[in-house]
């Protein structure tokens, strides 16, 4: 059995830590930036939503958006996760996976990990992004 992959994720940054022994504390092996999911709301669209006429009438009102660009670019950055995770678990045979990240972004990683049948995945609705190491494996299972 492999050693589990843990993934630490926002909507802004990834981590991912590995653990040799089943109680040991957490090794960072590799990282993910987004940037752009740090950029106010004003940055990400260009200009002001375009308007439209009323199907039967005189009026006019203005389009929508259907997801939000604070929205768009966090369902960008979990996209970009899982395909990094997809590929590297394939390369170096990772099995288990524990996603630890905010309610809103977990559903957004499960939505696109869907796919990734074959490899065990543990959930841990918490926002630990900021924390160190030792402060994140605290806050996981004893026995990984």
């Amino acid at each position: 059995m492999s050693r589990p992959w843990i993934v630490v994720a926002d909507q802004s940054k990834a981590r991912i830590f590995t653990v040799d022994d089943p109680q040991g504390a957490l090794q960072e092996v590799d990282h993910l930036d987004h940037p752009e999911a740090r950029d106010r709301s004003q940055t990400l669209t260009s200009d002001r939503p375009g308007r439209s006429f009323d199907s039967g009438g005189q009026g006019r009102h203005a389009m929508g958006t259907a997801v939000e660009p604070k929205e768009q670019e966090a369902i960008r950055f979990a996209k970009q996760i899982a395909d990094h995770l997809r590929t590297a678990c394939h390369e170096k045979g990772c099995n288990r996976l524990v996603l630890v990240a905010g309610p809103p972004f977990l559903g957004m990683l499960r939505e696109q990990l869907a796919s990734m049948n074959e490899i065990a995945i543990t959930e841990i609705q918490k926002n630990l992004g900021q924390y160190s190491p030792h402060e994140i494996r605290t806050h996981l299972p004893a026995r990984l």
